[in-house]
């Protein structure tokens, strides 16, 4: 199955993608140039909507955690929602859910986002 990477908002600091179809080794580099070509230098939060993801394999579990090593390195941090049960699953498995931010809905996430935006105009 393939990946659909819908860029959903950029600024200076921020980069938020909805993902739908399945991240594995077949679709995972797909993932990571979208990453390399969006992440900016100043970039410190990814967000990711994984609502229409139906599959993760370890190859996308490794785009993820790339990002997360490289915001983290940038004292930022990798945001998802909407996961499925399945795909929330895989992350509990490998114990990466302590380090992301997880958001039920795309509202809260939104909410989230604009209000890092705010502190950083301020």
């Amino acid at each position: 199955m393939p990946l659909t990477i819908q860029h959903k908002q950029s600024t200076d600091k921020t980069l938020s993608l909805a993902l739908e179809g399945a991240l594995d080794s077949d679709t995972a580099p797909e993932l990571d140039a979208e990453l390399a070509k969006y992440i900016e230098q100043t970039t410190k939060i990814v967000a990711f909507n994984m609502a229409g993801v139906t599959f993760i394999s370890s190859a996308g579990l490794r785009i993820i955690f790339k990002t997360l090593k490289l915001m983290k390195s940038r004292a930022g941090q990798v945001s998802v929602t909407q996961m499925s049960k399945g795909v929330r699953k895989v992350f509990e498995i490998v114990k990466v859910m302590p380090d992301l931010t997880v958001f039920e809905s795309q509202s809260e996430m939104d909410e989230y986002l604009a209000e890092i935006q705010r502190q950083a105009n301020q």
